[in-house]
């Protein structure tokens, strides 16, 4: 008599995706929740609209990471790699070198692998 059970790695594995998806949708709710409180003139600046966003995002996700009883250097870590694209991207901005859009959409497509290297090098907080 056989029983299929699921391979061993395979539900590390889902849990590790879960969490991704899950930081991606707090990062999310973040951006909605928390817009609408930053004052109108500081938003209509690209430079202090693409930060705003960054610490929206930051915000609720290391709040769901605490949630999730990561450590303090695990979610200070996650949201370095929230912010370095937007901070890295602004210097350019400033020198008249790339768009407010290219920062905007270049950060959001950055950080998300960046993300990414910062789990799979931390597998161990983030594997199990």
């Amino acid at each position: 008599m056989t029983t299929t059970q699921t391979r061993p790695h395979s539900r590390p594995l889902l849990r590790f995706v879960a969490h991704y998806v899950e930081m991606v949708v707090a990062m999310i709710v973040g951006m909605v929740a928390l817009a609408p409180l930053w004052p109108a003139e500081w938003v209509a600046r690209p430079d202090v609209h693409a930060m705003s966003m960054a610490i929206d995002m930051t915000i609720v996700m290391g709040l769901w990471m605490r949630v999730r009883h990561h450590s303090w250097p695990r979610t200070a870590e996650m949201s370095a790699a929230m912010f370095l694209p937007f901070v890295v991207l602004l210097v350019p901005y400033w020198l008249g070198a790339i768009s407010a859009m290219t920062v905007m959409v270049g950060a959001h497509v950055i950080m998300f692998p960046l993300m990414l290297a910062v789990m799979l090098w931390r597998r161990a907080d983030y594997w199990h």
